[in-house]
């Protein structure tokens, strides 16, 4: 890498890596007050564990030499003593998106975990489901090598994390919000946010480190000032999809409730991030505003799933992040340049997008239920009742997100 490509590839690193506390306001915000730490806690304790497993053993798993594999050897080069200088900086980008993969999933499990059982899924999971999936979509592996074993002329698209990101954490919230069960007194509106400004500045934070999100792998690969760079097409879609997202989740919300709120808003932001960022090199900046917009509706309609089918994904990670991820993975059959179906390009697009999406859907899902049962079953992972009702930040933690001195 020259030295531009250098400093943007360490500026896109932090940028993604301050993603993670963005999680955390986002999610913080959105519970009650005698959880604010523990969900909080949940996105750092994510942040620790997640890139020491990374740089042990994680980036290896992360690669493959044949596309069927399972994932690349994690005893190759443990503590990556071997890398160079560049490759560094490739493993310590890379880190970043494992760590907020996996964050992302406790918003499903929100005021009812123990903090230990938290975090022995988290090693587990990323250990099995996340570094495994990150190498079949970015690695060699079977997804990223899907067109070529069907003999299409195109391959999958996922630029930064529709499947392995978005699908992945989406699928195993869902399951491990099957595990948990319900809160004490699971009823629509008996769990409001207690701060909503946190909650903004968490989506703010989101957005602003999105951009390192969608289009640091131009800097990683060096690709930036080449003939080969979309930079300039992908900031144009992370900014458009996400405001086109927040538009159609308000309307929604207007016409649903009466009234279009900050939540929605914040809300809405994210589904935009969420869809696009698999799509965010391959469509034109017109698409990405159909996307964001398709996607901000369905997103908006899709949360209120769980009041009727009876889950309990806290804070909606199933109905932002799996959908949004399913739209924007599969909306790139339909409308990727040159390659969608509506395009020109024929059905393989779409047929390469369907299966990785539900590939990668039904895996995580199934893990992540295994995993997150056997612990339930044995140390446990939800908290008591009378707990739960006592507050987990102070039953957990022994601390209070807010102490009031008079």
């Amino acid at each position: 890498m020259d030295s531009g490509n250098l400093a943007w590839a360490v500026a896109a690193t932090a940028l993604v890596l301050f993603m993670t506390p963005g999680v955390a306001f986002f999610y913080g915000g959105l519970v009650k007050a005698k959880s604010v730490v523990s969900m909080m806690m949940m996105s750092f304790g994510a942040l620790g564990l997640i890139s020491v497993l990374w740089i042990l053993y994680g980036f290896n798993m992360s690669a493959v030499e044949s596309p069927w594999a399972f994932s690349g050897n994690p005893f190759a080069d443990i503590g990556l003593g071997s890398l160079d200088d560049n490759g560094l900086v490739g493993a310590a980008y890379g880190a970043t998106f494992a760590i907020i993969t996996v964050a992302l999933i406790s918003g499903a499990i929100a005021d009812r975990a123990k903090f230990g059982s938290w975090m022995v899924f988290a090693g587990l999971w990323a250990t099995v489901v996340y570094f495994p999936v990150a190498a079949w979509v970015w690695g060699g592996g079977w997804i990223m090598s899907l067109g070529e074993t069907f003999g299409f002329s195109t391959s999958v698209i996922d630029y930064a994390g529709g499947t392995a990101v978005h699908i992945n954490a989406g699928a195993a919230a869902l399951a491990l919000a099957l595990v948990l069960g319900k809160r004490v007194n699971f009823q629509k509106g008996a769990h409001k946010p207690h701060n909503v400004p946190l909650v903004m500045l968490g989506a703010a934070i989101l957005w602003f480190g999105w951009f390192g999100f969608n289009a640091g792998a131009e800097g990683t690969f060096g690709l930036l000032g080449t003939e080969d760079s979309s930079v300039g097409l992908i900031i144009i879609n992370t900014i458009g999809a996400t405001a086109a997202a927040v538009i159609g989740w308000l309307i929604v919300e207007k016409f649903k409730d009466g009234k279009a709120t900050s939540v929605g808003a914040a809300s809405g932001a994210v589904t935009g991030l969420v869809a696009i960022t698999p799509a965010c090199a391959n469509l034109t900046p017109g698409w990405a505003l159909l996307l964001g917009v398709v996607a901000g509706v369905l997103c908006a309609l899709a949360v209120e799933l769980k009041w009727k089918w009876g889950f309990d994904d806290s804070l909606d990670v199933v109905g932002i992040h799996l959908v949004g991820g399913l739209i924007g993975t599969i909306f790139l059959g339909f409308f990727a340049t040159e390659t969608g179906l509506l395009l020109g390009g024929g059905s393989e697009q779409l047929i390469l997008q369907v299966i990785a999406a539900l590939g990668v859907l039904i895996f995580s899902f199934v893990i992540a239920y295994i995993i997150g049962f056997a612990i339930e079953k044995t140390v446990g992972f939800r908290v008591k009742n009378e707990d739960e009702i006592a507050g987990v930040d102070s039953t957990v933690h022994g601390e209070e997100g807010y102490a009031i001195v008079e």
